[in-house]
C-alpha cells in the first residue's frame, strides 16, 4: 500500500555515508528531507546533490536534516562524491543510504514500474519531528526537481503549524497570508494585522510570525 499523507514514515536502519543510522532516532526531533536518485554517477543526480549540499543552511535554519537514497552501494556513493564537488562546488555535507537490496526504496514505493530496471524515480518525502508524512513528490528520472520549492512548502508547513492561516498561491516566506475559515471576522481582526476580507472565507492577513 502506499505511503500517505499523515502516515507515519517507516523507520529503517542502513548504511549511510555518514556510517549507520537508525532513521527515526537519526531525526529525532527535527524535520526531514527524504529524496531518491535513480542511480550514482548519472548527470541529473549530481546537480541535484550538489544543489542540495549548497543549501545546508537554509535547511539547518528550519530545523530540517535531508538525506538521499539510491540502490547504489556504499563504495560508489563515496567513489562518485569527487564528482559532486568538482562539477557544482559543493561537497557533500548529507548522509547518502546505501540501498542494493531495495528495503528502503520497497518500504517507500520508490520504484518506478514499468521503466525496465530497478532504480528509484525521484520521490521527496517531508517528515515532520512526530515522525509524520507531511509532503510526496514524485519527478520521472529525466526532471531534475527544485529545491526552493521543497524549502518553501517547508516554511508554509511550519507556518500554518504554529498558526491559524493557510498559505496562498505562490506564497513565499514573508508574504500575506490567509486566515482560517473557522475563525470570525471579529477574531481574524483581534489576531492579526492588515486584514483585508475578499469574502467572507478569504481574508488576507499579514505573516502573523
Amino acid at each position: 500500500m502506499s505511503l500517505r499523507l499523515g502516515d507515519e514514515a517507516p523507520n529503517f536502519t542502513v548504511d549511510t555515508t555518514s556510517g549507520e543510522i537508525d532513521f527515526h532516532n537519526w531525526k529525532a526531533d527535527s524535520w526531514a528531507v527524504l529524496f531518491s536518485h535513480p542511480a550514482d554517477f548519472t548527470p541529473v543526480c549530481t546537480t541535484e546533490l550538489g544543489r542540495t549540499a549548497a543549501l545546508r543552511d537554509g535547511f539547518e535554519a528550519r530545523n530540517t536534516k535531508v538525506i538521499a537514497v539510491s540502490v547504489d552501494s556504499l563504495e560508489d556513493h563515496h567513489g562518485w562524491a569527487p564528482d559532486i564537488a568538482a562539477a557544482t562546488g559543493n561537497e557533500l555535507n548529507f548522509p547518502i543510504i546505501a540501498d542494493p537490496d531495495r528495503t528502503v526504496s520497497e518500504l517507500y514505493d520508490m520504484i518506478h514500474p514499468g521503466e525496465g530496471d530497478t532504480s528509484t524515480v525521484r520521490s521527496v518525502f517531508v517528515i515532520d519531528p512526530s515522525n509524520k508524512i507531511r509532503l510526496t513528490l514524485t519527478y520521472p528520472k529525466s526532471t531534475g526537481r527544485n529545491f526552493d520549492e521543497i524549502l518553501r512548502v517547508i516554511d508554509s508547513m511550519q507556518l500554518t503549524d504554529a498558526h491559524s492561516v493557510s498559505t496562498p498561491v505562490d506564497w513565499v516566506a514573508g508574504g500575506r497570508v490567509i486566515a482560517a475559515p473557522t475563525l470570525s471576522t471579529e477574531d481574524v481582526t483581534a489576531t492579526f494585522q492588515n486584514v483585508e476580507e475578499l469574502t467572507p472565507y478569504l481574508r488576507f492577513v499579514d505573516d502573523p510570525s
